[in-house]
């Protein structure tokens, strides 16, 4: 996507930052980084995962994650989201849903 696009997607989003959140099913993420290339606020870092998220998968995510370098997706700048969607549709994995900050 350009970023005019992007502009565009990101001026299009009503929702006032902090609402709404992006998360990440680390089971599935495979961390491409298509979520990183789309986000207009840069709510996404994809990185190696932590040791303690690492523990929480069975021995196939392991393996898969293991295949993909050990890189899944985190939201560290998640207060950030303005709920444009543009993550959850570029995630080949479907990993990425949006739900309301608690």
């Amino acid at each position: 996507m350009r970023k005019a696009q992007l502009a565009a997607t990101a001026a299009a989003c009503k929702q006032e930052p902090g609402v709404i959140a992006p998360t990440v099913n680390l089971k599935r993420c495979e961390g491409k980084g298509d979520c990183v290339t789309v986000c207009p606020e840069n709510v996404f870092q994809v990185r190696r995962i932590d040791e303690a998220d690492y523990r929480e998968l069975n021995i196939l995510q392991k393996l898969k994650l293991r295949v993909h370098g050990l890189k899944v997706a985190y939201t560290p700048n998640a207060d950030a989201c303005r709920a444009c969607g543009l993550c959850v549709s570029a995630c080949p994995e479907h990993a990425i849903t949006l739900g309301r900050r608690t």
